[in-house]
Parts: structure tokens; sequence; C-alpha cells
């Protein structure tokens, strides 16, 4: 059973999903808080913290046009930049979107930007790319560091007030062995991406993050914080106001090749294309079976605090920066924009829990990191899907049928999926061939044991949580 979880170890990684301190106990039903005091704040709201600022919304749908020249799957980072660069060069673009606008992962993320470094990390915390691909590896990066300087051009030439900061985030070490890690990889890191990264002894990252869970860490000067849920709507007015027609409730069901041109049959309607761009990522359905077999949907949960008295707005994270932690199912967290609440997220258990289920899971998670916090409520909590791929990389490609794609966020959706949109749109202007891209260069890659259906999580689930604990386990042990 070791050796087949060992080589399906590739179903269950994200930068950005969870895996506990190891618990003296199990997760109360009802209660975590001292005496039988509930968790939840008297506004408790199973929704995101996000949407209090900007929520999906379609006051007027449009109808679904029967022509387009690039028809567009999926309204998130990715089709919008796509659209909107095709759009700005003349395009008659059409984005066929399941739900409202804003609905999926996008504007559920924890809203932490960075150019590329996790770029192919596995569930090991080594990189993904082999040894052999060096040249392939700098070039990722490369273009990942171009895919930040994206994102903050996009954001000031389109006004996007999205409340975003050039912080810095914290790599907090689960373990020494992964600061050991992090050294070899800062030299090409800070060569190539440019990103400004140093190791922090434990003393330094306790001056960062006042939590005695972690074994130092690395700060990203180069990295930052948005809200995900301001910067779509800015994204989505711009690419409205460029022209593109963005149909809401249009689920695809069918696409059809016909000659030189593509039938795409929607819910609302069907459209004749001459190109078709599938973007997704973590929302991919059975009626693309080729890309849903390449893709792990993993749902990230988030939980954002009550108002935190004076005192630990400042001592948390007294730099307010994002924080993701390094171990192979790990935790991310940050203040909301105002600095008054945690928000806190991650994996928090690998089979379907409702919102208030993940709320206690998290909050227990929350207070074995941040003991201080142990009588503060969850006013908030939610949940999104992450794709990622089985070689932990972001693709843009072509599947059989010959529709483009750009998909595998991997954890790291907010800049990468927004560069990949606009990078396959400037393929297409340009028509050069997608290897001119490092992620472009090979397919997206598939298993004989998986087509889509991820019955499989809890069990390697349960296996990386179990890997994860005995990591600190021994630590513990030997120190």
């Amino acid at each position: 059973m070791a050796a087949y979880l060992n080589g399906m170890a590739f179903l269950i990684v994200e930068r950005q999903s969870v895996l506990p301190i190891p618990l003296t106990g199990p997760v109360s039903r009802g209660v975590t808080m001292a005496g039988n005091q509930s968790i939840f704040a008297e506004d408790f709201k199973p929704t995101p913290y996000w949407w209090e600022q900007w929520q999906p919304q379609d006051a007027a749908p449009e109808a679904v046009p029967r022509e387009a020249e690039y028809l567009i799957i999926g309204a998130g980072y990715a089709g919008l930049c796509c659209a909107l660069e095709l759009a700005q060069q003349g395009k008659k673009v059409v984005i066929l979107e399941a739900g409202l606008p804003g609905s999926g992962a996008s504007t559920l993320s924890g809203g932490q930007v960075t150019g590329g470094i996790n770029v192919g990390k596995t569930m090991s915390a080594k990189k993904g790319i082999r040894h052999s691909d060096g040249q392939r590896q700098r070039d990722m990066l490369l273009e990942a560091a171009e895919g930040y300087r994206f994102l903050e051009q996009l954001i000031a030439q389109h006004q996007i007030a999205c409340d975003y900061r050039q912080t810095g985030r914290l790599a907090a070490a689960w373990i020494p062995a992964h600061l050991e890690s992090w050294k070899k990889r800062l030299p090409l890191l800070n060569e190539v991406s440019q990103v400004n990264a140093r190791l922090l002894s434990r003393d330094e990252l306790r001056a960062e993050l006042e939590s005695p869970a972690y074994h130092g860490g690395v700060l990203i000067e180069r990295a930052g914080l948005l809200n995900p849920a301001l910067y779509y709507a800015g994204l989505l007015h711009a690419v409205r106001a460029a022209g593109v027609t963005v149909c809401s409730g249009s689920a695809v069901s069918r696409i059809e090749k016909a000659q030189a041109q593509y039938r795409v049959i929607s819910g609302r309607g069907s459209v004749n294309a001459r190109y078709v761009i599938i973007a997704t990522n973590g929302y991919t359905g059975p009626e693309m079976a080729h890309l849903r077999a390449r893709i792990v949907p993993v749902t990230s949960h988030q939980i954002a605090t009550e108002p935190l008295p004076e005192p630990l707005r400042h001592s948390l994270i007294p730099h307010q920066r994002g924080v993701a932690e390094t171990q192979r199912v790990t935790h991310y967290f940050r203040y909301s924009p105002d600095g008054s609440r945690l928000l806190f997220g991650g994996r928090a258990r690998f089979y379907p829990l409702n919102r208030q289920q993940s709320a206690r899971v998290l909050h227990q998670h929350m207070t074995q990191r941040f003991p201080q916090l142990r009588d503060v409520k969850v006013s908030y909590s939610w949940g999104g899907k992450v794709a990622v791929t089985l070689d932990y990389l972001p693709h843009i490609g072509q599947t059989p049928e010959g529709c483009f794609y750009a998909v595998g966020c991997n954890g790291s959706g907010v800049t990468m999926m927004s560069w990949l949109g606009h990078r396959l749109a400037r393929h297409l202007l340009e028509e050069t061939p997608l290897s001119s891209s490092p992620y472009g260069v090979s397919p997206l890659p598939d298993h004989p044991l998986y087509t889509g259906n991820t019955w499989f999580m809890p069990l390697l689930g349960s296996y990386y949580q179990l890997r994860d604990r005995l990591d600190k386990s021994a630590h513990s042990q030997t120190h």
C-alpha cells in the first residue's frame, strides 16, 4: 500500500492546503473554546469575507451570441485576462461562465501574490522539475517573475482599487530540514526571479511571527497581498469596457468540432467560434474529459476571525506580511486589508465538509499555532477549488480536438492564472508556438489510475497528514 500511495503522491499537493500540528485529541463537534463557549461570532456567515467588499452579481445577464471569433469557457482570472488582451487588439470575444462571474475560486483565495516562488514544488518540498531541466527551470522562474510584473502593471493600468500592497511574504519552516531545502533554492531564486529572499533564524522569525510552531523561515521581500474579490471586480469591469460579452449561467455541456470551427453548446444557447479557450481550472467538468483526467480539484478552506483586540492586531504578524507554511499540506494566513482580522486558511479535511465543520477544524489549527487566539471567534467561513496538476506545474496547451487551455494554478492562482491567460492570448495573436513559453513546452501529464474521480483523497490525505506528523514528532524527539 505504501508503494501505491507514493506512486499516487501527485494527487494531493497544493500550495495552499492544510495539515495540523499533531493533535492531542479529536476535533470537537461543536465547541473548541474554553468551557462550552461556541467558536462562532453572533454575526457568523458561511460566506467569504471578501464578498463584504464585492459580491458576484449579474443584474442583467447578456444573451449568448450565435457567433464569436474567440470563445472562452470560464470567467476566472485566466479567462478574463485572455479576453482582455484579445479584445484590446480588436477581436470579438465571448466568455461563457457556468455561474455568476466571480463565484469560483478567483474571489475565494487568500489574496497572497508572488513571482513564482512555488513553481514546481512537490509534496516533499522539493522541486518537481528534474535537475537535468535546469534551463527550463530558469525559464519558468523568469516568466513567473514577468507574471508578477504583469499583475502590478494590470492593476495600475486599469486603476483597480484592490488593496494591493507589496508587504513581503514569510515561508514558515515546519521542521529545520525545510530551511536547508530553502537554502539550496535561494541563490537561483534571487538571481533569476529577483525576489530578494533571505533565510530567517528561529529568533528572527519570532520577530516577524508571534508563534512557537516554526523553526525559522524565509522572508521573500518581493511579494504582496490584495483583496481578490476587488481585483476580480476591477478586472471584470475592464473586460466588459473592452467590449467582451460575458454570459453568466451558461454552463457548457458539449464542444463539437465542425471543420474549421467549433460549436459550443451551453445551457443558454450555442455559439459557433473559430477558437475555443478553456480556462475552467479547478472547476473543469466531465464535458472536458481530456482536461478533467489531468487536473485534481482540491478544496481549500478559510476562516476570518471577528475583529481582534488591539494588542493582537499588532503582535501576531507585526509587519502584516502574508504567511505560508512549508510542510506537505500546509496552512496560509494574513491580516485582512484593514488589519482588524486574521484570515486563516488551508485544507481542513480530505472529505466534504460544511462551512461550520471546516471552521471548527481551522479554528483548532489556528489556536494550535496562536494560543493567544483561543478566545477569538470566527465570523466567516468559506472554501474554493484549486487545480493541482500531476507534475505540479501550470500549463498552456491544446487538447486533442484543438481547443486551447490555461490551467493548473497549483495554489498560486492570482498571479499565475492572470499571467497565463494573458500569455495564451499573445500566443494566439502572434501565432507563435506554445513552446515559446516554458509553460507550453510539455502537455499536461496523465496517470492510468486517474480519470477525474477523486475517491482516493481521504486515503491519501491521511497518508500525507501522517508523514507531516511523523516529521514533527521525529524532530521533537531529537531536540
